[in-house]
This record gives C-alpha cells, sequence and structure tokens, in this order.
C-alpha cells in the first residue's frame, strides 16, 4: 500500500496502510480505555467548567454589578469573549466547507477536529449576550414573535439581531454539515462494536450500509452543505462586526471591519486548530494522518491571514490620519499610547509579527514551533478584541466620565469557564467519534496498483472500498 500523495508530491498519509489499518489506528481510540494524560486534561476542563457555572450563577443572582462595568465601558469581557469564541468558530467550516469545494486533500486530517471545534466555540460564544442581558430568562425576547400582550417585535434595525439569525444559522448548518461527515464512521464504530453501544452507534449511523446509493446521497448532501456553508463563513463574521461598524463612536465607525473581522477570525480559527490538532496528534498517536504537510499547509493560511491583519491595522491608522477627524485621530492615538498601550503593542506583536517567523520553512514545518506560535496567536486574537472594545469605550466625549476598564473575578471566571466547556466536550467528543474521518481518509488512498479510490474515480471501485471496510 503506498501513500497518499499532495499535489506537493508530499505524503499526507505516513507509511503504508491498509484500509483495515486505517479503521484500527483511528477508531481504536474510541474502544479502549483513557489514557492517565486524558483523564488529568478532563479532570481540570471540568474544574474550570464547574467555576465559570458558580461564577455564571453568581452573577445571576447578585446582577451584572458584580462585573467592572461602567457607565462608559458598557463592554468589557463579555463582548470581547462573545467575539473572539466566535473567531475561532470559524475555521471549522472553512475548513470543511471551501476546502472540500475546492478538493483540498490535506484538508482530511484536521476537518473533522475542526468543525467539532466550531461547534463547541459557538456554544461558548453564544452565552456571553445571554448572561450580558442580566435577566437571562428573558432571553425569548431576543426572538420575534406575537403574544397576549400585543406584537412585541424586536428591533430588526440592529445588527445585534443580525447576530441572533446568523449565529443561530451558521451553529445550525455546522451541525449539520459535521453529522453528515460522522454518519459513515459511526457505521465503521458500529460493526465493530457490541451489545448496548452498538445498538447506540447504529442509531447514530441512520442505519448505513455503505451502499452505492447511500455514497452517493452521502456525497449530494455534502456538497450542498458546503455550499451552503461556504458563504455563512464569510457573512458571520461580518455581521458580527456590524456590531461596531454600524455605530458612529470614533475607531468603530468604518468601512474596513468586515473584510478585517473575516481574516482575523480565520487566523484565530486556524490557531486554535493547530492547538487542538496537535494535542491530538501526540495524545492519540495520530502522526501518520495529522503530517507535517497538514500542518505546513495551515502555517500558510495563518501566515496569510496575519498579513491581511496586519494590513488592517496599518490602514486603520491612514485612515484615522487622513480623514483629518480629530475624534477618529484621538481614538488611534489613544490605543497606542493611552492607558491602554500594552494591550496595543501586545496586539502587534501577537498578530503581526510573530507570523513572520513561518516565512523560514524549517519553522513552518516545526510542531514544536507551531504549537508554541498557535497560543500566541490566540493571546493577541484577545488582546486585539480587547483594544477595539475596551480602550474605544474609554475615553468618551466628555473627560468626566473618563474610566479605566479591569475584569472582576466573576469576569474571568466566566471565561475560565467557557474554556473548561470547550475542551471538557472536545475530550468527550475524542471518545465517541474518530478525531480523524476515517471515510474521507480511505478516499484518498492509493492502492498497490496506483488506482486511485475517490471522487475522481468510478462510484464502482470507490463503494466496494468502503464496503469492505465496513465489513471489518
Amino acid at each position: 500500500m503506498s501513500a497518499v500523495v499532495s499535489p506537493l508530491r508530499e505524503p499526507l498519509i505516513e507509511g503504508s496502510k491498509s484500509y483495515h489499518d486505517i479503521t484500527e489506528d483511528l477508531v481504536g481510540p474510541t474502544e479502549k480505555a483513557p489514557n492517565s494524560t486524558w483523564v488529568i486534561g478532563f479532570i481540570i476542563s471540568v474544574a474550570a467548567l464547574t467555576f465559570g457555572v458558580f461564577c455564571i450563577i453568581y452573577s445571576i443572582w447578585v446582577g451584572i454589578g458584580s462585573w467592572n462595568l461602567n457607565r462608559t465601558i458598557g463592554w468589557g469581557w463579555d463582548i470581547t469573549n462573545f467575539v473572539w469564541w466566535v473567531g475561532i468558530g470559524h475555521a471549522g467550516t472553512l475548513i470543511s466547507a471551501i476546502l472540500l469545494l475546492f478538493r483540498q486533500k490535506w484538508r482530511t486530517g484536521v476537518n473533522r477536529a475542526a468543525e467539532a471545534m466550531t461547534i463547541f466555540a459557538v456554544m461558548c460564544a453564544g452565552l456571553f449576550p445571554l448572561i450580558h442581558m442580566g435577566r437571562i430568562w428573558l432571553a425569548i425576547f431576543i426572538f420575534p414573535y406575537p403574544n397576549t400582550r400585543g406584537p412585541l417585535w424586536v428591533n430588526f434595525n440592529s445588527p445585534l439581531l443580525w447576530d441572533v439569525f446568523a449565529i443561530s444559522t451558521y451553529f445550525t448548518v455546522s451541525v449539520l454539515f459535521w453529522y453528515t461527515g460522522l454518519v459513515p464512521d459511526f457505521a465503521t464504530v458500529r460493526d465493530r462494536a457490541k451489545g448496548v453501544r452498538k445498538k447506540i452507534y447504529n442509531f447514530l449511523s441512520f442505519g448505513w450500509t455503505g451502499s452505492a446509493k447511500h455514497w452517493q446521497r452521502w456525497e449530494s448532501l455534502s456538497l450542498i452543505l458546503a455550499g451552503i456553508a461556504t458563504p455563512l463563513v464569510l457573512s458571520v463574521h461580518t455581521i458580527v462586526s456590524f456590531d461596531f461598524a454600524t455605530s458612529v463612536i470614533p475607531g468603530w465607525h468604518t468601512t474596513i471591519f468586515p473584510p478585517y473581522f473575516v481574516a482575523g477570525a480565520i487566523f484565530s480559527g486556524f490557531a486554535m486548530v493547530l492547538t487542538l490538532m496537535l494535542i491530538a496528534r501526540k495524545l492519540l498517536s495520530l502522526e501518520e494522518y495529522i503530517t507535517i504537510a497538514h500542518i505546513e499547509s495551515m502555517n500558510k493560511v495563518i501566515l496569510l491571514t496575519g498579513n491581511i491583519v496586519g494590513v488592517a491595522y496599518l490602514t486603520e491608522l491612514f485612515i484615522a490620519w487622513y480623514s483629518v477627524y480629530t475624534y477618529e485621530q484621538f481614538a488611534f492615538y489613544n490605543r497606542a499610547a493611552g492607558i491602554y498601550w500594552w494591550s496595543y503593542f501586545g496586539m502587534m506583536a501577537c498578530n503581526v509579527i510573530s507570523p513572520q517567523i513561518f516565512w523560514v520553512k524549517k519553522f513552518r514545518r516545526s510542531s514544536f514551533v507551531t504549537f508554541f506560535m498557535s497560543f500566541f496567536f490566540n493571546i493577541g486574537r484577545r488582546f486585539e478584541r480587547f483594544v477595539i472594545i475596551a480602550t474605544t469605550l474609554a475615553r468618551d466625549y466628555l473627560p468626566s466620565s473618563w474610566s479605566y476598564y479591569v475584569p472582576t473575578w466573576v469576569e474571568i471566571g466566566i471565561f475560565i469557564g467557557t474554556g473548561g466547556l470547550f475542551f471538557t466536550l472536545f475530550l468527550l467528543f475524542t471518545r465517541v467519534a474518530p478525531v480523524v474521518a476515517v471515510a474521507e481518509i480511505k478516499s484518498i488512498l492509493k492502492t498497490s496498483g496506483d488506482q486511485y479510490i475517490g471522487p475522481k474515480a468510478s462510484h464502482h471501485h470507490a463503494d466496494k472500498a468502503k464496503v469492505e471496510e465496513t465489513s471489518h
């Protein structure tokens, strides 16, 4: 069995693997007891989640006064975290949908975990606007519906409402796309399972048999969902940027925000995917499936989007200078030389300067350097959200209302709790489903006779290979 080779003639699967070997490597971790490292990570994640739940309950019981928001800074860490988590949720659908449409084979090693990451990140993001309402039990009023007190309509002109529709649609399509890809793999797990576990996976796989008709419908549905999800990737963070861009506040009222936010979201999303995949690669011994070729390809995307973000930063400064608008100029001067100067230069260092290391091929192909730098990128994205929100609001038109914002332990605890929720769900996901898409890995495999098994081959050969695997 020969290795799978990318367009750059680099193996996407290292070593010689049969279909049965691939199943053993990828499905095996879901059938074995977790190792001690997984258990330790799960305990830490659950502990962080528990602390976050306590902070959420405390916020609801005491009120938003437990946060350090004030009359000048009405958005603090809550909306900062909201935008950050939505950004992280971008990369999963990008890797899965857009790269699927462009038939990029290197997506197969990372798309499954990236899709799961999208869903978990959007779940974390959705918590913050609900808690920020103050009375979370009134969240039902964000949806327009007639009621006994007469029609109660939300403000359709508000970009905050656009967020509700955009993110809920994005979440729904992402879940469908993710689950569709899981169905063939659930069937593989089912055929190897016994007892109650077999019944559970039989239900999850919807009675998948691996017939030609099933594969045909599966591929058609995947392409349809990818086509729907692709514009959502671009629209969701564009609409999130409208929360700021449609205001009249200096520093926010700018037309560069939509593409700037989308590029930044892809940048941070790919960084988080690398963080998770490098951890899974080591813990689950997936070095033969998540290869250096995958890492290098993703680092190239990070380098590109990091440079786009850097151009956006410089463009903002140029527009502020060129506008000769005193308040706009002060807003950007205050970001760089004001009380929050440390966050501005932290943002520039992490998001613009540090990605330049990937111009060097040696660093671009190093798993250690990539893992280390992925933390820098995510820290930089948090700096950016904080700079946009806190530093802009801290200096109002009236100097008498100027203030300095520092998050309280409750706000920090809620953020830690969402991190705990994210990693708890991801660790559980690694126990119930293959982290790497088994069926898609096999679809790009070449046999010893150099017969291509995939979209360009006849359905007969592809179905035969997949049906053979289902029988194992």
